[in-house]
Protein backbone atom coordinates (compact mmCIF):
# COMPACT_ATOMS: atom_id res chain seq x y z
CA UNK A 1 0.00 0.00 0.00
CA UNK A 2 1.35 3.52 -1.00
CA UNK A 3 1.72 5.63 1.98
CA UNK A 4 2.04 9.65 2.11
CA UNK A 5 5.02 10.88 3.34
CA UNK A 6 4.83 13.22 6.57
CA UNK A 7 5.35 16.14 4.47
CA UNK A 8 2.59 15.14 2.76
CA UNK A 9 0.52 15.27 5.31
CA UNK A 10 1.88 18.22 6.82
CA UNK A 11 0.98 20.15 3.07
CA UNK A 12 -2.59 18.72 3.29
CA UNK A 13 -2.79 20.49 6.82
CA UNK A 14 -2.59 23.84 4.83
CA UNK A 15 -5.31 23.93 2.03
CA UNK A 16 -8.94 23.72 1.48
CA UNK A 17 -10.86 20.54 0.27
CA UNK A 18 -12.41 22.65 -2.29
CA UNK A 19 -9.08 23.34 -4.07
CA UNK A 20 -8.04 19.62 -3.16
CA UNK A 21 -11.03 19.34 -5.24
CA UNK A 22 -9.96 20.81 -8.43
CA UNK A 23 -6.80 19.45 -7.96
CA UNK A 24 -8.43 15.83 -8.18
CA UNK A 25 -11.03 17.24 -11.00
CA UNK A 26 -7.77 18.12 -13.26
CA UNK A 27 -7.11 14.39 -12.92
CA UNK A 28 -10.39 13.03 -13.81
CA UNK A 29 -11.96 12.42 -10.42
CA UNK A 30 -14.73 13.94 -9.79
CA UNK A 31 -16.50 12.11 -6.66
CA UNK A 32 -14.01 12.30 -3.79
CA UNK A 33 -15.87 14.81 -1.81
CA UNK A 34 -18.04 13.10 0.95
CA UNK A 35 -22.17 14.77 0.13
CA UNK A 36 -24.14 15.63 2.61
CA UNK A 37 -21.40 15.91 4.98
CA UNK A 38 -19.91 18.32 7.39
CA UNK A 39 -18.04 19.07 10.78
CA UNK A 40 -20.77 18.82 13.88
CA UNK A 41 -18.36 21.76 15.12
CA UNK A 42 -15.25 23.26 13.17
CA UNK A 43 -12.50 23.02 14.70
CA UNK A 44 -10.40 25.60 12.40
CA UNK A 45 -8.05 23.10 11.65
CA UNK A 46 -7.77 20.47 9.07
CA UNK A 47 -8.49 16.72 9.58
CA UNK A 48 -5.78 14.61 7.92
CA UNK A 49 -5.27 10.70 7.97
CA UNK A 50 -5.02 7.94 6.49
CA UNK A 51 -8.79 6.05 5.47
CA UNK A 52 -9.67 2.72 8.57
CA UNK A 53 -12.80 2.05 7.38
CA UNK A 54 -15.99 0.53 8.75
CA UNK A 55 -19.35 -1.04 6.79
CA UNK A 56 -22.86 -0.88 7.93
CA UNK A 57 -25.61 -2.83 6.24
CA UNK A 58 -29.21 -2.67 6.70
CA UNK A 59 -30.35 -3.98 10.22
CA UNK A 60 -32.08 -7.46 10.21
CA UNK A 61 -34.07 -7.79 13.61
CA UNK A 62 -33.08 -11.22 14.51
CA UNK A 63 -29.48 -10.05 14.69
CA UNK A 64 -29.85 -6.65 15.91
CA UNK A 65 -30.58 -7.14 19.59
CA UNK A 66 -28.52 -4.90 22.25
CA UNK A 67 -26.96 -8.44 23.62
CA UNK A 68 -24.86 -8.10 20.75
CA UNK A 69 -22.47 -5.48 22.36
CA UNK A 70 -21.25 -8.32 24.86
CA UNK A 71 -19.57 -9.21 22.03
CA UNK A 72 -15.63 -7.70 22.01
CA UNK A 73 -15.87 -8.77 18.86
CA UNK A 74 -18.50 -6.53 17.27
CA UNK A 75 -17.53 -4.83 14.32
CA UNK A 76 -18.55 -1.65 15.53
CA UNK A 77 -16.26 -1.58 18.78
CA UNK A 78 -13.57 -3.60 17.32
CA UNK A 79 -12.90 -0.87 14.47
CA UNK A 80 -12.90 1.74 17.45
CA UNK A 81 -10.76 -0.04 19.77
CA UNK A 82 -8.51 -1.71 16.07
CA UNK A 83 -8.26 2.18 13.84
CA UNK A 84 -4.32 2.67 14.25
CA UNK A 85 -3.43 6.34 15.49
CA UNK A 86 -3.34 8.77 13.23
CA UNK A 87 -5.35 7.18 10.93
CA UNK A 88 -9.56 9.03 10.42
CA UNK A 89 -12.50 6.05 10.90
CA UNK A 90 -14.65 6.68 8.28
CA UNK A 91 -17.92 4.76 8.51
CA UNK A 92 -20.42 3.96 5.57
CA UNK A 93 -24.13 4.42 7.57
CA UNK A 94 -25.85 3.93 4.01
CA UNK A 95 -26.56 7.78 4.22
CA UNK A 96 -29.13 6.36 6.66
CA UNK A 97 -28.83 9.14 9.86
CA UNK A 98 -32.14 7.42 11.43
CA UNK A 99 -30.22 5.46 13.60
CA UNK A 100 -26.74 6.71 15.44
CA UNK A 101 -23.37 5.34 13.96
CA UNK A 102 -21.50 6.06 17.35
CA UNK A 103 -21.70 8.18 20.34
CA UNK A 104 -19.36 10.16 22.69
CA UNK A 105 -18.12 7.21 24.86
CA UNK A 106 -16.67 5.38 21.50
CA UNK A 107 -15.92 8.34 19.84
CA UNK A 108 -13.82 9.39 22.89
CA UNK A 109 -12.06 6.42 23.15
CA UNK A 110 -11.07 6.74 19.70
CA UNK A 111 -9.72 9.91 20.15
CA UNK A 112 -7.52 8.62 23.05
CA UNK A 113 -6.27 5.98 21.31
CA UNK A 114 -4.97 8.79 18.76
CA UNK A 115 -7.25 8.42 16.03
CA UNK A 116 -7.14 11.40 13.46
CA UNK A 117 -10.80 12.04 13.07
CA UNK A 118 -13.97 10.36 12.76
CA UNK A 119 -16.29 10.52 9.76
CA UNK A 120 -20.10 9.22 9.18
CA UNK A 121 -22.59 9.79 6.18
CA UNK A 122 -25.22 9.20 9.18
CA UNK A 123 -25.38 10.98 12.28
CA UNK A 124 -24.23 11.11 15.43
CA UNK A 125 -25.85 10.40 18.90
CA UNK A 126 -24.34 12.88 22.31
CA UNK A 127 -23.51 14.94 18.80
CA UNK A 128 -22.66 18.11 21.18
CA UNK A 129 -20.48 16.27 23.49
CA UNK A 130 -18.63 14.98 20.78
CA UNK A 131 -18.47 18.91 19.62
CA UNK A 132 -16.73 19.53 22.54
CA UNK A 133 -13.94 16.87 21.62
CA UNK A 134 -10.62 17.95 20.49
CA UNK A 135 -10.93 15.73 17.42
CA UNK A 136 -12.36 16.52 14.27
CA UNK A 137 -15.62 14.40 14.05
CA UNK A 138 -18.00 14.85 10.86
CA UNK A 139 -21.68 13.16 9.84
CA UNK A 140 -24.83 14.37 8.25
CA UNK A 141 -26.70 15.50 11.65
CA UNK A 142 -27.37 14.29 15.28
CA UNK A 143 -29.23 10.76 15.51
CA UNK A 144 -30.23 9.73 18.84
CA UNK A 145 -31.48 6.00 18.07
CA UNK A 146 -28.94 3.29 18.56
CA UNK A 147 -27.27 2.04 15.44
CA UNK A 148 -29.04 -1.47 15.58
CA UNK A 149 -32.54 -0.14 15.34
CA UNK A 150 -31.82 0.48 11.53
CA UNK A 151 -27.82 -0.59 10.41
CA UNK A 152 -25.50 -3.68 11.81
CA UNK A 153 -21.88 -2.71 11.89
CA UNK A 154 -20.69 -5.39 9.44
CA UNK A 155 -17.07 -5.24 8.01
CA UNK A 156 -13.64 -3.41 8.92
CA UNK A 157 -11.15 -1.93 6.89
CA UNK A 158 -12.64 -3.06 3.38
CA UNK A 159 -13.85 -0.53 0.20
CA UNK A 160 -16.64 1.17 1.03
CA UNK A 161 -19.05 4.60 -0.10
CA UNK A 162 -19.67 7.16 2.18
CA UNK A 163 -21.91 9.67 0.90
CA UNK A 164 -21.23 8.36 -2.40
CA UNK A 165 -17.56 8.88 -2.33
CA UNK A 166 -15.46 5.90 -2.94
CA UNK A 167 -13.19 4.94 0.10
CA UNK A 168 -10.45 3.09 -0.03
CA UNK A 169 -8.14 1.59 3.35
CA UNK A 170 -5.58 4.09 3.20
CA UNK A 171 -6.90 6.92 1.02
CA UNK A 172 -5.92 10.09 2.45
CA UNK A 173 -9.13 11.91 4.45
CA UNK A 174 -8.65 15.52 4.71
CA UNK A 175 -11.57 17.77 6.50
CA UNK A 176 -11.92 21.54 6.69
CA UNK A 177 -14.55 23.55 8.44
CA UNK A 178 -16.89 22.48 4.96
CA UNK A 179 -16.25 19.08 4.05
CA UNK A 180 -14.49 16.00 3.55
CA UNK A 181 -12.54 14.95 0.52
CA UNK A 182 -10.98 11.53 -0.22
CA UNK A 183 -7.49 11.42 -1.96
CA UNK A 184 -6.04 8.57 -3.62
CA UNK A 185 -3.07 7.15 -1.60
CA UNK A 186 -0.91 7.09 -4.52
CA UNK A 187 -1.88 10.86 -5.68
CA UNK A 188 -1.38 12.29 -2.36
CA UNK A 189 2.05 13.76 -2.72
CA UNK A 190 1.38 15.39 -5.71
CA UNK A 191 -1.60 16.85 -5.31
CA UNK A 192 -0.30 18.09 -1.85
CA UNK A 193 2.25 19.92 -4.44
CA UNK A 194 -0.27 20.95 -6.56
CA UNK A 195 -2.60 22.36 -3.44
CA UNK A 196 -0.20 23.86 -2.55
CA UNK A 197 0.41 25.67 -5.44
CA UNK A 198 -2.71 26.55 -5.71
CA UNK A 199 -3.43 27.86 -2.23
CA UNK A 200 -0.69 30.79 -2.77
CA UNK A 201 -1.97 32.03 -5.84
CA UNK A 202 -5.54 31.64 -4.64
CA UNK A 203 -3.90 33.89 -1.41
CA UNK A 204 -2.75 36.27 -3.92
CA UNK A 205 -5.58 36.40 -5.77
CA UNK A 206 -7.90 37.58 -2.91
CA UNK A 207 -5.72 40.40 -1.85
CA UNK A 208 -5.46 41.59 -5.82
CA UNK A 209 -9.24 41.51 -5.37
CA UNK A 210 -9.75 43.11 -2.44
CA UNK A 211 -7.72 46.19 -3.57
CA UNK A 212 -10.26 46.19 -5.80
CA UNK A 213 -8.54 44.47 -9.04
CA UNK A 214 -10.85 42.50 -11.92
CA UNK A 215 -10.81 38.70 -12.35
CA UNK A 216 -10.22 39.52 -16.06
CA UNK A 217 -6.57 37.98 -16.75
CA UNK A 218 -6.02 37.35 -13.00
CA UNK A 219 -8.18 34.59 -12.09
CA UNK A 220 -7.19 32.22 -13.84
CA UNK A 221 -3.79 33.82 -15.01
CA UNK A 222 -3.79 34.14 -18.39
CA UNK A 223 -0.86 37.45 -18.75
CA UNK A 224 2.77 37.64 -17.93
CA UNK A 225 2.33 40.70 -15.96
CA UNK A 226 -0.05 39.23 -13.83
CA UNK A 227 2.51 35.65 -13.09
CA UNK A 228 5.03 38.78 -12.53
CA UNK A 229 3.07 39.96 -9.79
CA UNK A 230 2.44 36.91 -8.46
CA UNK A 231 6.04 35.81 -8.06
CA UNK A 232 7.17 38.84 -6.73
CA UNK A 233 4.36 38.81 -3.60
CA UNK A 234 5.48 35.11 -2.96
CA UNK A 235 8.89 36.92 -2.90
CA UNK A 236 7.57 39.71 -0.53
CA UNK A 237 5.58 37.13 1.51
CA UNK A 238 7.67 33.98 2.01
CA UNK A 239 5.23 31.80 -0.63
Amino acid sequence: MTEATPETLEKLRHVSVATLATALFRRGLRSQVIQSVGPVRPKGRNMVGPAFTLRYMPAREDRNQLAVFRNPAHPQRHAVETCPPGHVLVMDSRKDARAASAGDILITRLMVRGGAGVVTDGGFRDAMSIAELDMPAYHARPSSPTNLTSNEAIDINVPIGCGDAPVFPGDIVVGDDESVILIPAHLADEVADEATEMTAYEDFVIGQVRSGETIIGLYPATGEEVLKKFAEWRKANGR
